[in-house]
Parts: C-alpha cells; sequence; structure tokens
C-alpha cells in the first residue's frame, strides 16, 4: 500500500533511532515517530512519506509503554533540545548503553562476543551525598536529573506583539520556541534573560533578524560556575557597540537571585551572516574576562570562548575514568590531543611525569596555560595548532632526537564529534605509545576510529559510556586500546 502525508497509522514501537525517534513497522513498513517510546502504541501521523518508509509524529497514545514518564518540560516536544524527556531514566541510560555496542559492533566491526566482554555500564547521573556543587542540579527528579547545564546559549528574536524574546531554536528550523526557563539549566538563567530582555524593551535596543540581517542582539550565552557560583553574561551581538550598555550592567547586577555572582559581562561581536554563534572578538563590559570553576580540587578560568564541559558532575567522573585508564604512575610522558583549555591534561599531570597538550583555539591554549600556573601545575606544556599537523611535524622533528615526546607512554585524545583526523591516527600509530586512552561525544565516530586504530595494532580494552546529558540521546564514552605484544 502507498502512503502518503498526513495518513494516520496505528504502530507498535518497538526500538529507537539515533536521534531519539521511536521506530515500528506497520506490514513490513517502516515509521520513524517522534516523541514515540519503545513500547508504546501509538496514533501516528506521516510528516513525509517514502517507498519503504515514513516519519511521522506521535499523535495519542493509545497504549503507554511501561518506559514512559510525564515530562517535566510543556515545550520539550517543539523545541526538540530534550528527545529522550519522556523515557525513564532508567531506560534512557540502558540505551544510551546499547547505542555504543551496537555501533561499536556496526561500524567498528568488532565482536559482540568482545565488547560484551570490555565494556563496563554506563555511568549514571546520581545525587552527590559528598559535598556537591552548590549550585541547583537536581539529580534526582522523576524522569531524570534536571539543572545540570553549566552553560547556555539563547537565541534572540522578536515576538509577534513587537517585544523581543529569547528560547531556543525549534527542531530543524530557526524559529525560537519562546522560554526562559530551561529545566536542564540554572533557576538563575532566567532571570538574567528576562533582565535582558527589558532591557532591551526600554532601550529600544533590537532583536537580531537573521533574514534581513538587521538588528543588534542576536545570541545570550550564560556560564555558571557550579561550585564557586560564578556567574557569566555575554551577549552576542551584529554592532561594534551596545547602547546604553552601562544599563545593561546595572540592571543585571540589581538581580536579587544572581546579581551578587555576577563577575562577567561581556559582548561578543558577530558581523557575519552565519549559523555560528559566537564572534571572535569579546569586549568586557564589566568584572573579569573569566569566571572561575572546579573539577574535583583543580580550578580552571573559563572565558566565552573556551571549551568547558556543560555537565560538571558527570565530567568528574569522566575524567576520572579517563585518568584511570591512562594507568600512570608517576613518570610517564603524555600526549593530550584536542586539549582544550587543559581541563583533561591538569588531570593527567598530577600522575604523570610530563604532559603535552595540543589545541587549535589560541584563547583555548592561553587559557590552559594559566590554568596551569593558577593550580601550580608545572609539568604541563600546550601548543597552539591542528592535532593533526602539530603532532607529525613533531614527530618529525625529534624523531632522529630521541626525545621522550617523540615516543609517549600514553596519548590522550578528546576530538570534536566528527572524530580525529586520519593523519593523526596516523601518527599517533607511528609513535606507537603503551595506551591510547580515547574520549567521545559520538560512538559513530568513535567506532571507525577504533577500527582503524585496531587495524593498525592496538587491542580494545576497556570502554565505559559516560551520561553526560541526560534527557538527550546524547553520550560520552571512553575507552582504553593497549599496544599488542609482538607474536
Amino acid at each position: 500500500m502507498d502512503y502518503k502525508k498526513n495518513d494516520k497509522l496505528q504502530v507498535t514501537i518497538t526500538d529507537i533511532g539515533m536521534q531519539g525517534e521511536g521506530i515500528g513497522k506497520v506490514d513490513g513498513y517502516t515509521l520513524f515517530v517522534k516523541d514515540a517510546v519503545v513500547g508504546d502504541t501509538v496514533e501516528a501521523l506521516i510528516t513525509k512519506a517514502k517507498k519503504n518508509y515514513a516519519y511521522a509524529r506521535c499523535g495519542q497514545v493509545l497504549t503507554p509503554s511501561p518506559f514512559r514518564v510525564q515530562p517535566p518540560c510543556d515545550c520539550y516536544r517543539p523545541c526538540g533540545g530534550c528527545q529522550l524527556q519522556p523515557v525513564s531514566y532508567e531506560r534512557q541510560l540502558s540505551m544510551k548503553q546499547e547505542k555504543v555496542k551496537n555501533n561499536l559492533i556496526r561500524i567498528g566491526g568488532f565482536s559482540e562476543e568482545l565488547i560484551d566482554r570490555v565494556m563496563e555500564p554506563i555511568i549514571g547521573m546520581q545525587p552527590d551525598t559528598k559535598g556537591g556543587p552548590l549550585i541547583g542540579i537536581q539529580p534526582d527528579t522523576p524522569g531524570g536529573p534536571l539543572r545540570y547545564r553549566n552553560k547556555a546559549q539563547y537565541p534572540v528574536g522578536t515576538g509577534k506583539n513587537g517585544k523581543p524574546i529569547a528560547g531556543f531554536y525549534a527542531g530543524r528550523t530557526h524559529c525560537i520556541i519562546e522560554n526562559t526557563d530551561c529545566l536542564l539549566g540554572p533557576e538563575s538563567d532566567g532571570a538574567i534573560l528576562k533582565t535582558v530582555l527589558s532591557f532591551m524593551e526600554k532601550y529600544h535596543i533590537s532583536a537580531y533578524d537573521e533574514t534581513a540581517g538587521t538588528g543588534i542582539v542576536r545570541h545570550i550565552l550564560i556560564r555558571t560556575g557550579f561550585v564557586t557560583g560564578e556567574i557569566m553574561v555575554c551577549l552576542v551581538i551584529r554592532e561594534e557597540t551596545l547602547p546604553e550598555s552601562e544599563h545593561l550592567v546595572e540592571m543585571l547586577r540589581s538581580i536579587p537571585e544572581a546579581g551578587d555572582r555576577i563577575v562577567s559581562v561581556s559582548l561578543s561581536i558577530n558581523h557575519e551572516n552565519t549559523n555560528v554563534i559566537m564572534g571572535k572578538e569579546i569586549r568586557l563590559l564589566y568584572g573579569k574576562p573569566y569566571i572561575t570553576d572546579y573539577i574535583g580540587d583543580i580550578a580552571f578560568r573559563i572565558s566565552p570562548l573556551s571549551f568547558f564541559q556543560v555537565n560538571p558532575v558527570q565530567t568528574k567522573k569522566l575524567y576520572e575514568t579517563a585518568l584511570a585508564y591512562a594507568g600512570l604512575s608517576g613518570n610517564e610522558s603524555v600526549w593530550d590531543l584536542y586539549c582544550g583549555i587543559g581541563t583533561i591534561s591538569l588531570f593527567l599531570a598530577k600522575k604523570a611525569g610530563k604532559v603535552y597538550g595540543i589545541e587549535i583555539v589560541p584563547e583555548a591554549v592561553a587559557d590552559a596555560r594559566e590554568n596551569a600556573a593558577a593550580n601550580g601545575i608545572t609539568n604541563a606544556e600546550f601548543f597552539v595548532g591542528k592535532a593533526e599537523e602539530i603532532l607529525p611535524a613533531f614527530y618529525r622533528a625529534h624523531e632522529s632526537e630521541g626525545q621522550e615526546m617523540c615516543h609517549p607512554d600514553v596519548i590522550v585524545v578528546d576530538p570534536p564529534r566528527k572524530g580525529c583526523d586520519q593523519a593523526c591516527l596516523s601518527t599517533m600509530l607511528e609513535m606507537q605509545p603503551q595506551r591510547i586512552v580515547y574520549v567521545s561525544c559520538d560512538s559513530a565516530t568513535l567506532a571507525r576510529d577504533l577500527k582503524f586504530l585496531a587495524d593498525g595494532g592496538y587491542t580494545l580494552e576497556r570502554i565505559r559510556p559516560t551520561d553526560m546529558f541526560p534527557m538527550t540521546v546524547h553520550v560520552e564514552t571512553v575507552c582504553l586500546l593497549s599496544k599488542k605484544c609482538p607474536v
């Protein structure tokens, strides 16, 4: 039978897709149903039909899944950022464990027997009973953890009444869903957003219109130190200056719930007609150009452009896992690729002989060096550049000299979502470290890269997923590979 848009079908959901959509079949015809949960029987409304499959949205839930819970957010469906809100947290964790496993088998070509043997249980987000963060993370609410994000970037636009609004883009669009209280961010974010919008309305500061290329305020970035309590507010603007900016600072500093914790107010200048949010130039309006926060006992300075993991509770667990996998005894030479502001590097440096970090963003490297100095860490050195360019250059330059950086004991790699460049992977194989610790935010590219390293002479020893992003389909994974002994 040929199906078409707006057809309604009753379907039982038996699987989950990469973006959290439910998957079911009707007479062999596959339906990908947004907002449906495994175990549901639903009325699916087709939104796009193909010959053998269709995309659909979930209408009436005829028989709810035993894994279905009441989503805490009223706008989770149009927003689309929290794809798993209707799923119990226990089920979210098992789904993520299976996602990593299936990608390693399907894309990486590893046997199910091997993966079952080396894969450890996912690290879920549980209540911290030993002096957890100061800010209001809610780890044990029904359905899963809330208020765990220390960073959010809110697009700004104009509402139907002509007033400025902020919120999130609806899935696969640039239509703003108005929301000043995202349940994944601190409650203080809402007060800050409302204050910025009030400032814009009072002083007639226009919101950016990306279609016309007009207006001033594009995004509002808020970062919060969950241990220190410090808050950063950065407005991304299209112009060189923000009119009446001194009044913005006054209004922010006067917020009862957060004003005394706002230690940095700045502007990010972005003239480009682009989807890239942050501009390259940062102008400080008030306070410091950074906030400070901790992971464990290590302090980090975090600037507007810094990459810093958004879930501080789980970041500590993730890095402790990476450190355990590295197996350091105090004398090892370690390279940390894609090192950012030195978060993993400084964890490693406390147990290693020497750590070398590589990062493409100059501001991040400057932060990494300052972070090392602020923590009294003297055995970490940082370099600016692409890992896939710096690493081969260092290898060629120092190979004949036999310097220790030529042959590290351990390489730790934490690449962006696209994974490692093949030149970088090839050089890692040439350098022959005893161990490689791979930290990944995308298990598909992880599986691809692990296959390359395994084919190059490394054995997959340990795998452990970590849930850094409850309510979403994303999952971080730490893997340990060891060099095969010659036969």
